[in-house]
């Protein structure tokens, strides 16, 4: 909203090109807007909602319809031109809101939650959309979304914010991979932590207790702390223990099947719970609910919070 220029900052500033932009009024800041809801006109078709921003500023009548037609055929809704809002589905709508924000070649788009109304599916092929748009424009785009596997999939750069105070910002692999803090790795996908004593450093090599096992991991997993994390996808389950790998026992507690992937859930003997997953071919009998399995990961896998 302060992006936008709808709410005024307390404090700090808003530059744009090196220039100073807090203040400047909204409709001359030349950014576009992609709300929640849509927000599109429905008395208007959708032409006419596209049109709109061009007829505001003013445009030649031949340069707004050329500009219409080629942002209608770009969101693949020439057969719907002439249809209102109530006679499209809500992505059909949704690309009428990108279209009419990005008809005007604003310097900046923002997406509030666009695709939060969406079915998975539809949200998938949403962002594909997003990406398309993205990549021919070269507009600038800033989109906010609680769904962390979508920031994932859209971003460039993401930035994490708790509570309004900026937690990181860096590459989708950055915040992923190398999450500053505890906050910004439990919050984006599942995480396993642990709390380990007796950290210390042995040349390229780290050790910490957790339990009555005694941890490793390789130089690149940071600075040895009390708290180390790995992502599930990074843990495998074997039957027996296995060698010269990070390994804890554990009962299958839960077996949740997500098709390509299974989830496990499982608990230590001291009373840890842990996540894991598996491509689901490579399950079977030996992990089923009940069974005493261990967990597993590479020293070169997980890092120090």
């Amino acid at each position: 909203m302060i992006l936008a220029g709808f709410v005024n900052a307390t404090s700090g500033a808003l530059t744009m090109d090196g220039a100073d932009i807090t203040r400047l009024p909204a409709e001359k800041r030349g950014f576009g807007m992609v709300f929640q809801g849509y927000a599109l006109f429905p008395h208007m078709s959708v032409e006419k909602n596209i049109a709109f921003p061009l007829q505001v500023q003013g445009r030649p009548a031949q340069e707004i319809k050329a500009k219409v037609d080629d942002m209608v055929d770009r969101v693949g809704l020439r057969e719907h031109a002439r249809k209102r809002p109530a006679d499209l589905s809500g992505g059909q709508q949704q690309r009428v809101a990108l279209a009419r924000a990005l008809v005007f070649e604003p310097k900046v788009l923002l997406l509030d939650e666009p695709f939060s109304a969406l079915d998975k599916n539809l949200r998938g092929s949403m962002q594909e959309e997003v990406r398309r748009l993205h990549q021919e424009t070269g507009t600038t785009f800033v989109f906010v979304t609680h769904d962390q596997s979508e920031a994932l999939a859209l971003s460039t750069r993401v930035a994490i914010f708790n509570k309004g105070k900026l937690q990181q910002v860096g590459s989708p692999e950055q915040v992923y991979e190398h999450p500053a803090n505890r906050f910004v790795a439990e919050f984006l996908g599942d995480i396993n932590i642990f709390d380990l004593t007796d950290t210390k450093l042995a040349g390229a090599v780290a050790e910490g207790r957790f339990e009555d096992r005694v941890l490793r991991m390789a130089g690149t997993a940071g600075t040895p702390t009390g708290h180390f994390a790995i992502r599930p996808e990074h843990m495998v389950l074997t039957r027996d223990e296995p060698a010269d790998r990070n390994a804890l026992g554990a009962v299958i507690e839960d077996v949740t099947y997500l098709g390509a992937a299974t989830r496990f859930a499982l608990r230590t003997p001291g009373g840890k719970a842990l996540a894991l997953e598996m491509p689901t071919r490579e399950t079977g009998p030996d992990f089923e609910k009940g069974k005493t399995v261990w967990a597993s990961w590479e020293r070169d896998q997980g890092f120090f919070l």
